[in-house]
């Protein structure tokens, strides 16, 4: 969610904290601000809305100095207005916060109790209270801020600048991620290392419960017990160009074109082409003894874990269950001993997903992580680490990471079929010949763009749009009805074909569109069967499919769009596309704002 940059520099850093926010708008664009400190006092310019109101802001009221913190805000608590952004300041502290405090109604009423005001609705102003008191008090700022830490319940990520101090930032992390940056004559503090990328390379991840005071000369870490502490420098290997649009209209139509592209990087790290295997990185781990896997995930990384329970079901013969995150701690599940858990996130932070992760690790699962991000939270407390290489996805909508999602868990369910003894050589060279065809595929289903675009205003007067899709093809369909609702506000639901005649037949009429996900293949007839039910009743239908299922199926349709004939195991990588692409291009139509979507955030680290 919130994106947070401080730098404590040699050189105005104004220009190049907002630059940084540019990099994390995707993390949220309710409202935005910077807090220098020049001449020992701390200068606050806060805007409503997008960034650009906060450019606005500064060209007509600049913020000088040489040390700064800065915040692009997605909502939690409060509305997005200006005395809601951040940074919250006092006289004497300014800072900004990703995360929630959970106990901040009580530490509001102590404060209020005592005398103190606030000026906005969110629970971030509290801390802010907090570690001023101390100041005023007598205490050093990071006296001060030792103290108040230990108080704070949640997820936290903070940045804090103080009146009178323009050599000294101190960050702290709890459960929200934190990186620190290092530069020459310069230090800095970061969300993610893609909000440090134009500054520097060097880098190193706070880790839970770290606090960390940050000069020019570097950085002095902390644990939760306020013990010094090394963490590894490492060379993040994100650069500014990744971030940048190109040729493309949005980000989202960049990393939808991008997807051939990163599906082979991530296919490289898992199969041998030569010897036609599947491989993993090394582990320690039995993949033998695994009679049980929990996929645990959120949003469109739940759906990826879907389609990889038909897959390891199929492929292994081994039982799968799957959650959503929000929910899995709180049903009590029950975990079978020597089970692999695994666990999806295209950032590795997702607050839900990582308790959960640790709900399992506690119960003595074997923890499996696909992750974008090889460096998070996740990543790091992983038995077994299988990283995406999709690379810096801006978009909000997740397009690129969820197909290299796809890429890794298949290549995983065969890999553990081989390791169960339920893949013969012969079945393993057949699962590696159609993973080197997937990024073909991908850039055959892309060539059809045009065609889907001149479609998408047939979609784009709609109020609810229906999709269908049966075995794999039903995630799809959730995937599809997600990425429509995300984007173009339409109210949009996926169904697994058969059960329309269960209760959902009943919303179809004339004005709602039906896209159904039907590859010619073994579900086919039964898939048009459903189609059939749909248009005697008057549905108009978007028949998404091979030149195959097109002949025999496509007649009467409101559109049909065409995709290459592949085998079933890379189906869903491939129908990923055009739903990804209707989705796009109907809300180009309707004219929203398809990067940043009123409400979303890209990461989202509260529960």
């Amino acid at each position: 969610m919130c994106g947070i940059i401080g730098i404590v520099g040699n050189q105005p850093v104004a220009d190049r904290l907002v630059d940084g926010l540019k990099r994390m708008e995707y993390r949220g664009y309710d409202s935005a601000g910077v807090c220098t400190v020049d001449g020992g006092q701390l200068i606050r310019r806060r805007a409503e809305g997008k960034l650009a109101n906060l450019v606005k802001e500064l060209a007509g009221n600049p913020a000088p100095g040489t040390i700064g913190i800065a915040h692009t805000r997605w909502a939690t608590h409060g509305a997005p207005t200006t005395n809601n952004a951040h940074p919250h300041a006092t006289g004497e502290v300014a800072l900004v916060h990703n995360g929630i405090i959970e106990n901040f109604k009580p530490l509001r009423e102590e404060l209020m109790a005592r005398g103190r005001s606030f000026e906005s609705e969110t629970d971030t102003e509290v801390v802010a209270h907090l570690v001023s008191e101390g100041v005023e008090s007598g205490l050093d700022p990071v006296e001060a801020v030792k103290a108040v830490l230990p108080r704070l319940r949640g997820a936290f990520a903070l940045a804090i600048a103080f009146k009178g101090r323009e050599d000294m930032l101190i960050g702290a992390r709890l459960g929200s991620p934190l990186v620190v940056g290092y530069g020459e004559g310069e230090t800095y503090l970061g969300s993610d290392a893609l909000a440090l990328a134009p500054l520097t390379q060097r880098i190193a991840y706070l880790e839970e419960g770290d606090w960390v005071i940050v000069t020019r000369d570097g950085a002095q870490i902390f644990d939760t017990d306020n013990n010094p502490v090394t963490r590894e420098e490492t060379v993040s290997g994100v650069t500014a160009a990744a971030v940048e649009k190109g040729p493309y209209r949005h980000f989202m139509q960049k990393e939808i074109f991008e997807q051939p592209t990163v599906v082979a990087q991530t296919l490289q790290s898992y199969i041998r082409p030569v010897e036609q295997q599947v491989a993993l990185p090394q582990m320690d781990i039995d993949l033998s003894a695994i009679e049980r896997i929990t996929i645990v995930a959120c949003g469109t990384s739940f759906y990826a874990g879907m389609v990889a329970k038909y897959w390891f079901e199929q492929f292994a013969r081994v039982p799968v269950d799957i959650d959503v995150a929000s929910e899995f701690r709180y049903r009590d599940p029950v975990l079978q001993p020597g089970g692999l858990a695994l666990f999806i996130s295209q950032s590795g932070e997702t607050a839900d997903t990582l308790a959960a992760l640790r709900h399992c690790k506690a119960a003595g699962q074997t923890i499996a992580v696909v992750v974008n991000v090889p460096t998070s939270s996740m990543a790091r407390e992983a038995d077994l680490l299988l990283p995406t290489h999709a690379g810096p996805e801006i978009g909000v909508a997740s397009t690129k990471a969820f197909t290299c999602q796809l890429a890794v868990l298949a290549a995983f369910a065969a890999h553990l079929a081989v390791k169960k003894g339920k893949m013969s050589r012969v079945e393993e060279q057949e699962v590696v010949r159609h993973l080197i065809e997937a990024p073909a595929a991908l850039n055959a289903a892309l060539a059809h763009d045009d065609d889907i675009a001149a479609m998408a205003p047939l979609i784009a007067p709609a109020r609810d749009v229906l999709y269908l899709g049966r075995g794999p093809d039903y995630p799809l369909a959730l995937e599809g009805a997600l990425k429509l609702k995300e984007i173009s506000y339409i109210h949009a639901e996926g169904y697994a074909s058969g059960e329309m005649k269960h209760g959902p037949i009943a919303l179809i009429d004339e004005a709602v569109p039906v896209i159904v996900l039907a590859p010619s293949g073994p579900l086919f007839e039964k898939t048009v069967s459903n189609m059939q039910e749909v248009r005697a009743r008057g549905g108009k239908i978007v028949l998404v499919s091979d030149a195959e299922g097109i002949a025999e199926a496509g007649e009467g349709c409101l559109a049909t769009i065409e995709m290459p004939r592949v085998h079933p195991l890379i189906a869903p990588l491939v129908y990923a596309v055009p739903v990804q692409l209707i989705a796009y291009h109907v809300a180009v139509a309707k004219g929203t704002d398809v990067d940043q979507p009123r409400n979303l955030a890209k990461s989202v680290t509260v529960e």
